[in-house]
């Protein structure tokens, strides 16, 4: 392989590790965060930053690619960003919400790792699924390969809360909001479902926390277990950006990997009442 073809390798590998860290046994945080999650009317533009940090909302580890961003308009179509950049610490995007009603923001990650023995030497491999065959010897020794799937995600309203963005695809670890997520606010209860290839992920752990935790000495996190319907609910205790989070593993992987790690994020803003 020629060191062009070795660096453009290495940079994809060092992408894809990035959208696939296993979120509850990191210090990094990935997360999108738009400048204001509803506006007054359409035709309003939002800016976006993407990232992996340490403290949430605060850009000092490494940016999210965008290469697998999806913007879902209040119609059920996708729209494009706009001004996309990325930087040492983030990336950055601008929307222009085009239509009334909420739209969904989402990066999208599917791929796939493999630890295995070759020549008594532990190597390790990620990519897609298309790639392993290829790049993963047939003979190779010891071999445990694990699905990775995650979401980042966050929602945007143009006047009133509605449309089809919020509309379940059935594949993953899924947020289905009950109360709009672009209506939120303290001392009041909002309720969401979470659904695992479209069917309630119960007893799933769910923690939240709010932004500003370079300025307190604890993080108060809220910590949320879901129903049997995948149900759970939470009172707001100020108002502000929070980062949620849920991960979950079970058997249901692509073939050849036999685990799948299932993760979710969202960033969601709470308003004073």
């Amino acid at each position: 392989m020629t060191l062009s073809g070795k660096l453009k390798q290495a940079a994809l590998v060092t992408a894809i590790a990035a959208a696939c860290i296993p979120l509850s046994a990191s210090a990094h945080r990935m997360w999108l965060l738009p400048s204001a999650s509803s506006t007054g009317a359409e035709k309003a533009w939002i800016t976006v930053d993407a990232a992996v940090s340490t403290d949430v909302f605060y850009a000092d580890h490494m940016p999210l690619k965008l290469d697998n961003l999806v913007i879902i308009a209040p119609d059920g179509s996708q729209t494009k960003a706009e001004n996309a950049s990325t930087g040492k610490y983030r990336s950055t995007f601008d929307v222009q919400l085009a239509q009334p009603g909420t739209y969904k923001l989402g990066l999208i990650n599917n791929a796939m790792s493999a630890s295995y023995k070759e020549n008594g030497q532990t190597k390790r491999w990620r990519g897609t699924a298309e790639n392993f065959a290829k790049d993963v010897p047939a003979n190779a020794e010891d071999l445990v390969v694990t699905q990775s799937t995650g979401r980042v995600e966050t929602f945007v309203t143009a006047g009133k809360p509605g449309g089809k963005a919020l509309a379940i695809s059935g594949s993953g670890l899924e947020l289905q909001p009950i109360t709009a997520p672009t209506d939120l606010f303290v001392g009041e209860a909002a309720s969401f479902r979470f659904l695992i290839d479209g069917k309630p992920a119960a007893n799933l752990k769910v923690t939240l926390i709010a932004g500003g935790i370079r300025y307190r000495s604890k993080l108060n996190e809220i910590s949320a277990t879901t129903d049997q319907d995948g149900k759970f609910s939470v009172t707001w205790p100020g108002a502000g950006m929070y980062w949620m989070e849920a991960s979950i593993k079970d058997d249901k992987a692509v073939k050849p990997a036999k685990e799948r790690r299932a993760s979710y994020v969202a960033t969601l803003e709470v308003l004073p009442q």
